[in-house]
């Protein structure tokens, strides 16, 4: 696995026409994933570690993990299909019978939100991220312009 993926991290968050875009790369390139508004603003709160008032599905997706002895291990971007992104949610539960691997299909927007609320790794496939157009240079231009990309 190690050759096929590349670490990623979230770089920056910004309100969009028709909704959120989120910056995801690392020191090589950054490209843009583009999510709901109200995504975009949960990401936000948890990168930021905000209190909430009430929990949010996220939230609850974490205690229900935590009530079956389930650990994110990590979130996978791993293709791009007809302008939509797909990722996977790598588990892990540990019970006294055995270690189990879980893959499930999940929507990047929410991968990068649970891992962002538990603090995990997010990686991306390697051919996918020589795919994306770099956009490092129009984030670096709105961190110049003072805009609140977070």
């Amino acid at each position: 696995m190690k050759n096929d993926v590349l670490p990623v991290q979230i770089r920056g968050i910004l309100p969009a026409n028709s909704g959120c875009a989120l910056f995801v790369g690392n020191d090589q390139k950054v490209f843009v994933i583009n999510v709901e508004p109200a995504m975009g603003a949960i990401i936000g709160m948890f990168l930021r570690d905000q209190p909430k008032e009430r929990p949010l599905t996220h939230d609850l997706i974490q205690s229900i993990f935590k009530g079956f002895s389930i650990t994110v291990e990590r979130v996978v971007i791993t293709d791009l299909k007809n302008s939509t992104y797909y990722a996977r949610l790598i588990l892990e539960q540990n019970n006294e019978l055995a270690r189990k691997i879980v893959e499930i299909d999940a929507r990047p927007s929410d991968c990068l939100a649970i891992a962002s609320a538990q603090k995990k790794p997010i990686f991306v496939a390697r051919a996918l991220f020589e795919q994306v157009e770099d956009m490092s240079e129009v984030l670096d231009k709105i961190n110049e312009s003072g805009s609140e990309a977070e």
